[in-house]
């Protein structure tokens, strides 16, 4: 009895000391969340730097702290050590478990439990993941957050749960249910918090970011939702959303805010299964999932790119999506991390076998103010998406000096321009096709000039709050007044053309005037109005953060675009005529003439080219994915400066207005010294002495 007796003591100590302890893994409180025991992340800050010295492309290494296994390597780069990589863990399958051993569980139940019964030896060693989460947690995987939770955020720590998550998804997912997919997203939560973004870049094996995304992925597919629409994860750095869908369901959409730097605004992302999309499914119900990550896509490394190759740095949230397989397509809307005008979005998707963003499976449908809406095709090989900030941005500073200079001078050039009109108007409208020929030029320089101006407005409303009504008229007004310029260009080129081949019968003035008035500035105002009248009720009249046509949603901006593309083909049509129609050599002609000639032609599609908007044909190139900068830096020269083009092609290059300037010049000489010679006079002379 004494023996049993002492017995007996010995094992109720020994549960004494194992249970004081213990921690609950059943009650992780809010405020607990990514933190270790004493209430801060533990980012792992665990190296000392190497001290022998440094030589070029030498390296070596250090061992980790107390309690760490592995090791910190160094190479030295710019005669100073740098760190290259880091295995330091703490975790290992027996810690995950240590505090669920069998005696800790017996510290409860072991007043009622016959001795004889007790089996006093070591526990059986749990040899995997898998097979400590069966033994001690299978219904909710709780038995392993603690742990995890209470380690430092190493590089090694990190790559062991992401080796961790990867194995719970391939030999754990029968059966996922809401309270498994919680426990897996908090354990994936704690290795996104933004103070561990950094360690990241110090795990050996680069593609440990690749994993964990196609890892959470692999585990939410085997997710089963009940029959309503649930929020299923509502982490910090992770959350998980889904709905049943079927035949008949109507367009659903994911919507989620998110905090990315630890800011109080947050960031936005949306995730639309069209309608169209839905049709395709069987009569019987299926669902959707989704899931959003804010700071994944600061970790995430693309294989396969030379060092050649720019960063892409991702530029919203990585939003991953689970369809049905016969769904093929989605829509989704990014809001900007960066949300400088210059920072353009190119849409991708996440290719887990490339393991690299695929441009090629997105399209980006409209890239407005600081928002991104993207359409890409969904397959089993993508399922994750977000937006690139794209590596070279035509809103170069180049573009905007360019056109700052270039509108200043093209605004005198103009200004100049009908200041020598005004003064020689009647020294050379002479006839009437002379007449209707400045006239062009006159108000082609009042519609651009005016139309500048309004450009200049809308620009300096873009960098301020905008007033909505002063918005929708600096609009207005821009669109009349640069159509009003390419109507008035049209006019020009058909009197040209009427010029050329009606040689005998002229035209009245009063009835040339009448047409040019309605072509110049009614067709423009007729499309104008016509436009705002259709688009602005329904508010998509300008496009968002910018006092300009509306693309995205009306497609208002092909109330411009559409009448310039057609006068400029007409107008380049007449430029080959004219140089058609210019005098041919005749036979037995000298080179002289022939260059003459040459020279002749080229004087006129020199004067004909900007005067009838043909530079805006380089706007089309830049339309084109891809193009070369230089291609806008071009359109930017020819477009912003049109103004100098205008004065020195339309009005200095006429040798009829020259001649009409020297005559005027001539004449104000000679008015001044006849009033000079009259003031020196004798008689003036007298007629001063006589009073």
């Amino acid at each position: 009895m004494k023996s049993q007796a002492v017995t007996i003591c010995c094992l109720m100590l020994f549960l004494k000391t194992e249970c004081f302890p213990r921690r609950s893994h059943h009650h992780i409180e809010e405020g607990d969340k990514l933190q270790g025991p004493e209430g801060k992340l533990k980012t792992g800050r665990l190296q000392e730097k190497c001290h022998g010295p440094c030589t070029p492309s030498s390296n070596c290494s250090q061992p980790c702290a107390q309690h760490f296994h592995g090791e910190i390597r160094f190479t030295c780069n710019g005669n100073e050590w740098q760190k290259l990589t880091e295995t330091c863990t703490s975790l290992s399958v027996e810690t995950l478990f240590q505090d669920s051993n069998s005696a800790t569980r017996l510290s409860v139940a072991a007043p009622s439990i016959p001795v004889h019964i007790l089996d006093f030896g070591a526990p059986d060693p749990i040899k995997s993941v898998a097979q400590g989460i069966q033994k001690k947690c299978p219904l909710d995987y709780t038995c392993i957050i603690d742990a995890v939770k209470s380690a430092e955020a190493t590089s090694g720590n990190i790559a062991f749960i992401v080796e961790l998550l990867k194995n719970i998804s391939a030999d754990l997912s029968d059966n996922v249910t809401q309270e498994k997919m919680k426990s897996y997203s908090k354990v994936a939560n704690h290795i996104l918090h933004p103070a561990v973004i950094p360690n990241w870049a110090f795990i050996p094996d680069k593609n440990a970011s690749s994993d964990l995304l196609q890892s959470v992925t692999l585990f939410a597919r085997r997710l089963r939702l009940p029959h309503e629409a649930a929020h299923i994860v509502d982490e910090l750095f992770i959350q998980t959303k889904g709905f049943p869908i079927g035949h008949n369901t109507s367009e659903r959409r994911f919507n989620f805010s998110m905090n990315v730097n630890n800011t109080t605004e947050n960031l936005l992302g949306m995730i639309e299964i069209p309608r169209q999309e839905l049709w395709q499914l069987p009569p019987n119900a299926s669902q959707a999932i989704s899931i959003a990550f804010p700071t994944l896509g600061a970790i995430l490394k693309e294989a396969h790119r030379g060092n050649a190759s720019p960063p892409r740095p991702v530029n919203g949230l990585v939003l991953s999506v689970i369809l049905p397989e016969r769904l093929k397509q989605v829509l989704l809307t990014f809001e900007k991390i960066n949300k400088s005008r210059r920072a353009r979005a190119q849409c991708v998707g996440w290719h887990s076998r490339k393991r690299r963003w695929d441009e090629n499976v997105c399209a980006t449908a409209s890239d407005v103010a600081h928002r991104v809406k993207c359409r890409c095709n969904y397959t089993n090989a993508v399922m994750s998406f977000s937006i690139l900030m794209s590596p070279v941005s035509v809103d170069d500073k180049v573009l905007g000096y360019i056109t700052c200079v270039g509108l200043s001078i093209s605004i005198f050039s103009l200004m100049l321009c009908l200041i020598i009109e005004a003064t020689v108007w009647s020294q050379v409208v002479v006839t009437e096709i002379s007449y209707m020929r400045h006239v062009c030029i006159v108000n082609i320089a009042v519609s651009l000039l005016t139309a500048n101006v309004w450009f200049i407005l809308g620009s300096n409303l873009n960098k301020r709050a905008q007033d909505y009504n002063w918005c929708v008229a600096v609009t207005f007004f821009s669109h009349f007044f640069y159509l009003s310029l390419f109507f008035w260009m049209l006019f020009k080129a058909l009197l040209i053309i009427y010029g050329i081949l009606v040689v005998f019968r002229r035209m009245m003035k009063p009835c040339m005037m009448a047409i040019g008035f309605a072509i110049g500035y009614g067709c423009p105002l007729v499309i104008a109005v016509t436009t705002v009248a259709i688009t602005e009720p329904g508010k998509g009249y300008m496009r968002r953060g910018a006092c300009w046509l509306n693309w995205d949603d009306t497609k208002a901006l092909l109330a411009f675009a559409i009448p310039v593309l057609v006068i400029v083909a007409v107008n380049l049509v007449v430029v080959l005529v004219v140089a058609v129609n210019t005098q041919r050599p005749s036979i037995g002609s000298s080179k002289s003439q022939d260059v003459a000639i040459i020279m002749r032609i080229s004087k006129n599609v020199a004067i004909l080219t900007p005067l009838l908007g043909l530079t805006w044909g380089f706007g089309i190139a830049t339309l084109i994915k891809g193009t070369s900068l230089i291609f806008h830096i071009i359109f930017a020269l020819l477009n912003a400066f049109q103004g100098f083009f205008i004065l020195f092609f339309g009005t200095v290059m006429d040798q009829k207005i020259r001649d009409a300037l020297r005559m005027r010049m001539s004449s104000l000489k000679g008015r001044s010294r006849v009033a000079e010679n009259a003031s020196l006079s004798p008689t003036n002379g007298s007629k001063l002495m006589n009073r």
